[in-house]
């Protein structure tokens, strides 16, 4: 059983910063495709960055060029990062860890980022 865990969300100010994490249990973290997700009220969940297992690392087209949002992966604890600084009153959606592995996939419950203008 894959378990996924967010945390970090909160309430900041636009130009603000979060850190958001994904502690993964139930699996060999290493052996998955990992990736952050958000979604807007009213609209489509999307993808934010991604991570294959061989270590490729794509970001968005929407975060893409913002060199305030990166994403990096500790293999040891099992967990993935979400930073993101100078944050924009549209970067408020819930953000949500995926972890895929042929067919299946696997999502936590996801954690709420709001940015206040």
């Amino acid at each position: 059983q894959v378990q996924l865990v967010e945390s970090g969300g909160g309430l900041v100010q636009a130009g603000g910063s979060l850190r958001l994490s994904c502690v993964a249990s139930g699996t060999i973290f290493s052996s998955f495709d990992m990736g952050w997700y958000r979604q807007s009220p009213g609209k489509q969940r999307e993808l934010v960055a991604s991570i294959t297992s061989g270590g490729s690392i794509h970001y968005a087209d929407s975060v893409k060029g913002r060199s305030t949002i990166s994403m990096t992966i500790d293999n040891v604890k099992n967990t993935l990062y979400l930073q993101m600084n100078n944050l924009k009153p549209e970067d408020t959606a819930v953000y949500y860890c995926n972890a895929h592995w042929r067919v299946h996939d696997y999502w936590g419950q996801g954690t709420q980022v709001t940015v206040s203008s």
